[in-house]
Order: structure tokens, then sequence, then C-alpha cells
């Protein structure tokens, strides 16, 4: 449907190890953040969780544990993106009066979150994501978010998926 990925659908239909779904993350990331996504210049971002510790001042394991409920959030998340995204893509087929704001007060739901813990990529994909008409470009970018959460936290994202499957 959207872009030429079927990424995120595989994501959560497929049995892949830990190791694979890690894999692929980083190769959608790559591709996203070299081509489509270039603009966002997040291509070499790595989360630094020390920022959130010292901006925040909290401790690292409480820090630790809230990125793992923020990579929770974001793979439940996604089932409404992906259906808002598609709500959108059947109006403008349809020649109907496109309508952004159940897909745009999610994001900035999830931005919040990115923000408290200073997720960068996070944060501009997110953005975008509240931002942006073209819908394709949206696809990308929530395609990149959830690999970006994977990449996050590997172990937090496989148990999730599998409780999610």
């Amino acid at each position: 449907m959207f872009s030429n990925s079927k990424y995120i659908e595989t994501l959560y239909s497929k049995n892949q190890n830990m190791q694979q779904i890690l894999n692929d993350a980083i190769d959608i990331t790559n591709t996203l953040f070299k081509h489509e996504l270039k603009d966002l210049d997040i291509n070499s971002y790595k989360y630094i969780p020390e920022i959130a510790v010292e901006e925040l001042g909290i401790d690292l394991e409480l820090v630790n544990q809230l990125v793992e409920d923020y990579i929770n959030q974001i793979l439940k998340s996604n089932a409404f993106f992906v259906e808002y995204i598609e709500k959108l893509q059947d109006d403008k087929e349809n020649n109907k009066d496109l309508d952004y704001k159940d897909l745009r007060e999610l994001a900035h739901k999830n931005l919040g979150v990115a923000r408290n813990l200073r997720i960068e990529d996070a944060e501009k994909l997110l953005y975008k994501i509240m931002r942006e008409d073209d819908l394709d470009y949206i696809f990308k970018c929530l395609e990149a978010l959830v690999a970006s959460a994977i990449i996050l936290g590997p172990k937090c994202a496989y148990d999730a998926l599998k409780l999610i499957k």
C-alpha cells in the first residue's frame, strides 16, 4: 500500500528471532535515513540515556525503564497509526476531506514521551508525522519510528512483539 516496503506488516506477522528483527530494523533505518528521510539528518543517531539522566535529574535505571515503556508504547501505537493512515488514504482516494486530527493527536502524545526521554530521532520522526500531509512520507516516518524503537531496545521490542502477535 504505502512505499514499497512491507516492513511493518511483516514485522507483526512473521515468526522471527530477536536478531532477525533487529537486523531488519537496522536495514530499514539505514535505507530510509539515507534516502527518503535524509532531510531529517538522523542517519548516524545513537541514543545516549545519560543525557536524559543529567537533564531530568533521575537515575539511569529509571531512564532505562522509561525507555522500555516508550518502546512498548510505540509498538502498541503502531496499529492505530496504520489505521489512521489507511483511513486518510481511503478518504483521499474517494476525494473526501482529509482529517488528520486522530493521527496528529497520537503523534503528539508519543512526541511528548520522546522529548522527555531525549530520544532525538523519535522526536524528529513524530514531529514530521504530526505536521506532514503527504501520506507516503508519513508512512515512511512511521516505519522508521518503529524500526528505531526496535534498535533502541531489541530485547524489549522482541518481547513486546511476541505479546502483540
